[in-house]
C-alpha cells in the first residue's frame, strides 16, 4: 500500500468517528473483510478490536454483514449488548455489484426493529459500504 493509499485508509477510519483511546467490538469478521480498514482502525483507536468473545463495554461496534449471514434484526439486536450508551453501530456490506451485497431497503428496515436509526452510509474501501446507525434518542 502507497503511503497516500495508507493516509487515504486513516482519515476514512477518522471519517467513522473513531479515535485515540476508543474501545470498537468487531462482530461478523471474516476471511472477506476489508484488513487494511481494520488496520487504521486499531492504529486509530491504538488499541485492537474486540471479538465477539469480549464484554467490555464499547463505544463502537463494526458489524461486518453479508446477504446469507442470517436475520439483520438479531444481530443488530446482539451488536448492542456491549455498546455504550450514545455509542454507535456500523453495519459494512459489501457494495453493489460484490458477493454478499445486502440493499440498503434491508438495513432500513431492520434498525428501527432493533431500536436503532439509519444516520448515514458512506463507501470505505473498494468493496465494503458503511452505515452508520445510532440509538433511538429517548422520550
Amino acid at each position: 500500500m502507497s503511503e497516500a493509499d495508507a493516509g487515504t485508509v486513516v482519515n476514512v477510519a477518522g471519517k467513522l468517528g473513531f479515535k485515540d483511546g476508543d474501545l470498537i467490538q468487531e462482530l461478523g469478521y471474516d476471511d472477506d473483510v476489508d484488513f487494511a480498514l481494520r488496520d487504521s482502525v486499531e492504529e486509530l483507536v491504538g488499541s485492537e478490536l474486540l471479538t465477539e468473545e469480549d464484554h467490555d463495554v464499547v463505544d463502537s461496534v463494526l458489524l461486518w454483514w453479508r446477504a446469507d449471514d442470517g436475520d439483520l434484526v438479531d444481530a443488530l439486536v446482539d451488536s448492542l449488548t456491549t455498546l455504550d450508551e450514545g455509542g454507535i453501530v456500523w453495519v459494512l456490506t459489501p457494495k453493489n455489484g460484490r458477493v454478499g451485497y445486502v440493499p440498503p431497503a434491508e438495513i432500513q428496515e431492520a434498525a428501527p426493529t432493533a431500536g436503532l436509526h439509519s444516520t448515514t452510509t458512506v463507501g470505505v474501501s473498494t468493496d465494503w459500504a458503511a452505515t452508520r446507525l445510532a440509538p433511538r434518542k429517548k422520550p
